[in-house]
């Protein structure tokens, strides 16, 4: 590996470096948005959503909801919609454990983090695919705390060597190796009880954790049109907690879906939309946020597809969506059906991601890191998948325009047929000029084959970034409760 590959200086954590843009694409026009809403508002009132989960099932129906309690189908007068969703506030924070790294959520800066929740690695010792475990998402909370374009953590692959508490293993895990914010994905009311005392130790006392949110946490719903019962459980515990809690559709065209994207847009709105107004109804003012991820059935095969022609509008579109109803919105991106990192179709696949992602002004994006359709892990993905970040990034970015960048002093000076090379401001400003990638490192004046400089990168970063540690004692209550939650989950 060359100096310029890895300087040996960046072993402390950077300085978030998020997309911020105020430039805009549009997706969706007003009167578009309007029409969406008001189907979703008719599928609520008229169709319904299932909720199989009593706690909620009484919540709903005094909140003035339509509840069958045999079929446990929930429907939704517009009027109940709409007084709930005016609570949900537009804006809050993150906390990290370190205030440094807060993410203060506001349209026009978005916060990227990995792809969640793959099964599979790549061993980074052996090179053989394994199933994942807990230390491979230490390592890769490591690496997601030394990217300064990584806002929070996701668990990228699931600690499957800890069965029925994998998902508390993966909430130690970050804490232990991150001082960002960290998203978690826990479902069921006993494993959310300890999550919440984890976080509360992290955070300090439980008053603390409602002033600073130190953890999230996503739920998705079963499309169509359902909840899932550990998954209600969970958002109500964290809810309560004043932990912020995201309702993740995923609505497969043609099979969960419509085989039209103004359908599926419909039936994942309604399911997003039903869950955050248990939230509202159970806790008004409860931070909380929408998500959208359309997919594909393969019309032959009925095979599982994450990208199209059409996945810009069909990711993007339910940013404007979710900013319609006035809430927080975290976007799909990344995550490549293409079965191995550094490809054409690896790149091609997520190539615009990110860049449009900044565009349609979404507050959270996911998600870096996983091949194969959101399941393998490699050593060099994410740096792979970050290099088009940055390229996104840094052509989002505001041009610095000044008296200084403008340079009419020195342009007077050279003057016609001169030479800017021995001018001081050329000195000073030529060193962040040129913006090199990993693609564009050079052994001998001659460009090294990428995938190999980013599994140097990886290598690296394992073997020498340390974060800011947890506190022992912090980190010892943290083992504690795992130990209680072994002996309550198995």
């Amino acid at each position: 590996m060359t100096d310029t590959a890895m300087p040996a200086a960046w072993s402390e954590t950077p300085a978030l470096q998020p997309i911020v843009s105020t430039r805009r694409v549009r997706f969706l026009e007003d009167e578009q948005l309007d029409q969406l809403q008001e189907a979703t508002l008719h599928v609520l009132e008229t169709v319904g959503v299932r909720f199989p989960n009593q706690r909620s099932l009484e919540i709903l129906a005094d909140g003035g909801c339509h509840v069958d309690m045999a079929t446990q189908i929930v429907k939704f007068p517009r009027d109940v919609v709409r007084r709930a969703m005016a609570t949900v506030p537009r804006t809050y924070t993150l906390a990290a454990r370190n205030p440094a790294f807060d993410l203060h959520l506001a349209e026009g800066t978005s916060y990227y983090t990995l792809d969640g929740c793959g099964v599979a690695a790549i061993d980074p010792d052996t090179g053989q695919e394994r199933a994942s475990r807990k230390s491979d998402l230490e390592a890769q909370a490591r690496v997601a705390d030394w990217l300064p374009g990584i806002g929070f953590v996701w668990p990228t692959i699931s600690a499957q060597d800890y069965g029925r508490t994998s998902q508390l293993h993966e909430i130690d895990a970050v804490y232990n190796n991150s001082v960002k914010h960290f998203q978690a994905m826990v479902m069921g009311d006993e494993a959310a009880r300890f999550a919440v005392e984890m976080a509360t130790v992290v955070a300090g006392s439980a008053e603390e954790l409602r002033r600073r949110p130190v953890l999230s946490n996503l739920v998705c719903s079963v499309a169509p049109l359902a909840q899932d019962h550990a998954g209600l459980d969970s958002a109500l515990v964290m809810a309560e907690a004043g932990i912020p809690v995201g309702f993740l559709s995923m609505p497969t065209l043609g099979t969960t879906a419509p085989s039209t994207s103004a359908g599926a847009f419909v039936v994942g709105d309604a399911e997003c939309i039903s869950g955050i107004v248990l939230l509202q109804l159970a806790f008004p003012g409860a931070p909380t946020f929408h998500s959208i991820m359309k997919a594909y059935a393969d019309p032959r095969t009925g095979t599982y597809v994450g990208y199209s022609l059409n996945s810009g509008t069909a990711r993007y579109a339910p940013v404007e969506i979710a900013h319609h109803w006035g809430v927080p919105s975290l976007a799909a991106c990344f995550g490549t059906d293409s079965p191995a990192p550094g490809t054409w179709l690896a790149a091609s696949d997520v190539a615009l991601d990110p860049l449009l992602g900044g565009l349609s002004g979404a507050e959270l994006v996911t998600g870096l890191g996983l091949d194969r359709t959101y399941t393998l892990l490699t050593p060099e993905g994410i740096f792979l998948d970050y290099e088009l970040y940055e390229r996104a990034r840094y052509s989002l970015m505001a041009l610095d325009i000044s008296d200084e960048t403008l340079a009419l002093d020195v342009i007077a000076n050279v003057g016609p047929g001169g030479h800017y090379l021995a001018e001081q401001h050329t000195r000073t400003w030529m060193k962040t000029a040129l913006r090199r990638g990993l693609e564009h490192d050079l052994v001998n004046n001659k460009y090294r084959d990428p995938i190999q400089v980013a599994r140097e990168k990886a290598a690296w970063v394992r073997a020498n970034h340390h974060p800011e540690p947890l506190e022992p004692a912090k980190a010892a209550e943290l083992t504690r409760i795992l130990e209680a939650a072994r002996g309550v989950l198995g």
